[in-house]
């Protein structure tokens, strides 16, 4: 009668933790996962994902390791069609990945998970990075142009979108004193 007991007990809470269990991302248990991700923005790329990285699903999720969601698309960027996958975490936009000639070319970080390799991440401010804009900043184009993007200190292939409140207008880039206050909102490795 015991068994039969702990059953009727068990059963409710198995049965309503079933929905919760199919949201887990259950690649993030492996042991190799268990001390955070070691992932970075470098020269090369962002993590495992590089030049070299095939522009499609299955190899950039072998590229990311798993614990985010993938989902494709396409956009005109200087008209031409391009492809692009956006990685999401928790429903949050944290990657976007474009392409061109088949392989990765440009990665967006909103991951605050994943820094620089020279340590900048999302939220660093523009003053502890930069003391004036000046042969470093421009003002932020197409889907970027409410910020500003600025090349990583010595780096070739990384730059960082800063955006903040400014009211001053919109084609112009803001004042050093102002930007001093804009924290990273990406981080952006291209080839």
């Amino acid at each position: 009668m015991k068994p039969m007991r702990l059953l009727l007990c068990a059963l409710p809470l198995a049965l309503t933790g079933c929905s919760t269990l199919s949201s887990v991302n259950w690649s993030s248990a492996w042991p190799w996962n268990w001390f955070g991700s070691s992932a970075e923005v470098t020269e090369q790329g962002v993590g495992k994902l590089t030049a070299a990285t095939p522009l499609n699903e299955q190899a950039i999720e072998d590229a990311l390791g798993g614990g985010y969601r993938l989902r494709s698309g396409m956009k005109t960027a200087n008209g031409s069609i391009v492809k692009y996958f956006e990685a999401l975490k928790e429903d949050k936009v944290v990657l976007v990945i474009n392409g061109e000639s088949g392989s990765v070319s440009r990665v967006e970080v909103m991951d605050s998970g994943i820094p620089a390799e020279d340590g900048t991440k999302i939220g660093t401010p523009f003053r502890d990075i930069y003391s004036k804009a000046f042969d470093n900043c421009q003002k932020g184009q197409g889907d970027d142009a409410g910020g500003v993007a600025c090349k990583a200190k010595g780096s070739q292939h990384i730059s960082y979108l800063f955006t903040g409140s400014w009211s001053g207008p919109q084609a112009l880039m803001p004042p050093d004193d102002i930007l001093r206050t804009w924290k990273v909102s990406k981080i952006i490795w291209r080839r």
